[in-house]
Formats: C-alpha cells, sequence, structure tokens
C-alpha cells in the first residue's frame, strides 16, 4: 500500500488555509483545513501530527493515473516545472473539485435533515390540534 500526501498553505482572502490531498491505492481524497492567520511551521507540524487523523477527507476519487513512479530529475528542470505550476492558474483544480463535491454532499444532507425535522413539527403540529380539538368534544 502506497500512499502520498500533500499538503498546501496558501492565502485565500481573508484567511490562510491549508488543503491536504491524500492519493492511496489509485484512491484521490482531499481536506480543506482554514488556519485564520498566517500559519507557523510549528502550527502546520501540529496539525499534522495530532489533528490529520481527526481531518473530515472527502470522499475517495478514482485516480486515473499513478502518480507514485517519478524518475530522478534533473534539479533545474524540477524547477522550472515547480515555477510554472505555481504560476499558472487552476493548479488546485483535482482538489477544488473534490471540496466542491465533499460541500454538495453536506447541503444535501442538511437539506434532508431539515425536511426531516420540517416533516416532524408538522406532525406534532397536526397531533397537537387534534388533542385540541378531542378536548373540546370531550366536555360536552
Amino acid at each position: 500500500m502506497i500512499s502520498q500526501i500533500n499538503l498546501t498553505v496558501l492565502f485565500n482572502d481573508p484567511f490562510w488555509i491549508g488543503i491536504f490531498e491524500v492519493t492511496q491505492n489509485d484512491e484521490y481524497k482531499v481536506c480543506k483545513f482554514t488556519f485564520g492567520p498566517e500559519p507557523k511551521e510549528e502550527e502546520t507540524y501540529e496539525l499534522i501530527l495530532n489533528k490529520f487523523y481527526s481531518l473530515n477527507f472527502s470522499n475517495p476519487i478514482s485516480s486515473d493515473k499513478n502518480t507514485f513512479t517519478e524518475k530522478k530529475q534533473n534539479p533545474k528542470r524540477l524547477q522550472r516545472k515547480i515555477q510554472k505550476e505555481t504560476a499558472a492558474k487552476g493548479i488546485w483544480t483535482k482538489a477544488q473539485i473534490a471540496i466542491k463535491l465533499q460541500h454538495e454532499e453536506g447541503k444535501l444532507q442538511r437539506k434532508k435533515k431539515s425536511k426531516e425535522q420540517k416533516e416532524q413539527e408538522e406532525e406534532r403540529r397536526l397531533y397537537l390540534k387534534k388533542k385540541k380539538k378531542l378536548e373540546k368534544h370531550k366536555g360536552h
């Protein structure tokens, strides 16, 4: 079992956020963590060591390619590649999609839960109304 974990810290106005990307057994999971002010190295280490397993990751998305087979690259070429990736917009498209899916699932769950609560409240009101109606008729 090979797993790869990436943490990227970036500024998303007005907060600093960390995006965890986990690739394991050809599955891709992502989680967004909001730091608030700019995190120090100690805070990121503490997050990784103490809170990593309690983070709420998205459902696994099957990965279409294996990213673990990397050969050694020329350091200058690697540096150019890193500069291109950080300069290009849309670097987090896969992570953003996974976070968006996770957000949509949460939204659907909240809607379902609120709908159930509304139905229960409506049933309770109808029950009280019937009970009140019966109480009125008992006296006569």
